[in-house]
C-alpha cells in the first residue's frame, strides 16, 4: 500500500516579502526531504511528493500523510533547517503502521506538537 508525503511547495512560512527569484520555504524544505531521504533507507512504497498548496497559509510550512484505508494528517510549522529527519520518521513509522494511527509517544516530538487535522479514511477496512 503506497504513502504520500505531499510537501507545499509554496508555503511561505511568513515571508511578508519574498524573494521573487528564491524558493519559497516549502520549496527548501521539498528540497531537504529529498536530500535527506538519498541518505536513509525508507520504505520502497512511501513517496515523497510536492503539491502547490495544502491551504495551512498561516502555520507553514505544511506536510500531510495519507495511504488508503488509514487516517491521514496534516501538520504545520515545519523546517527545512530542523525538522527533516523528523519528518521521514514519522513518515516511515505511519507506513509501517496499519491503520495510520502511530503511538503518541512513537511519534516525532514535531508531529505530536504540530498536529493541524486528522482525516478519516475514505475506505472502509
Amino acid at each position: 500500500m503506497t504513502t504520500r508525503l505531499h510537501i507545499c511547495i509554496t508555503c511561505k512560512k511568513g515571508e511578508i516579502d519574498p524573494d521573487p527569484n528564491a524558493a519559497h520555504a516549502g520549496a527548501r524544505l521539498y528540497a531537504a526531504l529529498c536530500a535527506q531521504a538519498r541518505n536513509q533507507v525508507l520504505p520502497q512504497d512511501l513517496q515523497i511528493l510536492p503539491v502547490e498548496c495544502l491551504s495551512a497559509c498561516n502555520n507553514g510550512c505544511a506536510v500531510a500523510l495519507s495511504s488508503p484505508r488509514k487516517w491521514g494528517y496534516v501538520y504545520g510549522h515545519m523546517s527545512a533547517e530542523t525538522d527533516t529527519v523528523d519528518i521521514l520518521d514519522g513518515a516511515v513509522k505511519y507506513t509501517l503502521s496499519p491503520d495510520g494511527i502511530v503511538p503518541w509517544r512513537e511519534r516525532p516530538v514535531q508531529f505530536r506538537k504540530q498536529s493541524l487535522a486528522r482525516i478519516p479514511p475514505m475506505e472502509q477496512k
